[in-house]
């Protein structure tokens, strides 16, 4: 994997608390990461990408933009299904009833504490 071709002559200037992308339209764009309260979405590029399918871009730590192969479909048979016996299929269906049960009562006890929490943070 790992090789990455350069794809653009402009080098974007990265400022801190913002992330980088190439946008649909073939523009660089940078968005406010979550603790970047006061930043706002801009265009930062002015140089179009054309984008191919099957390929991932990114703006580099360098400031340039690259783009490197998608990886799809992960190892060959990496998504075999084991066979199992009945008995074992049996057993797992009469666990998950007995689960089932439990986890209702459970969920419905979470919710009475978020609800309980949110009114004394308030």
């Amino acid at each position: 994997m790992g090789r990455h071709v350069k794809v653009s002559k402009e080098r974007i200037k990265r400022e801190p608390g913002y992330l980088y992308f190439v946008g649909k339209d073939g523009y660089v764009w940078a968005t406010p990461m979550k603790h970047n309260k006061r930043g706002r979405r801009k265009k930062v590029g002015s140089e179009k990408i054309k984008k191919e399918e099957g390929y991932l871009y990114f703006v580099g730590s360098d400031g340039y933009v690259y783009k490197t192969k998608m990886n799809r479909g992960g190892k060959k048979g990496a998504r075999r299904k084991r066979r199992r016996s009945s008995s074992k299929k049996k057993k797992k269906a009469s666990s998950k009833k007995k689960r089932s049960s439990r986890s209702k009562k459970k969920s419905s006890r979470s919710k009475k504490r978020s609800k309980s929490s949110r009114r004394r943070r308030r």
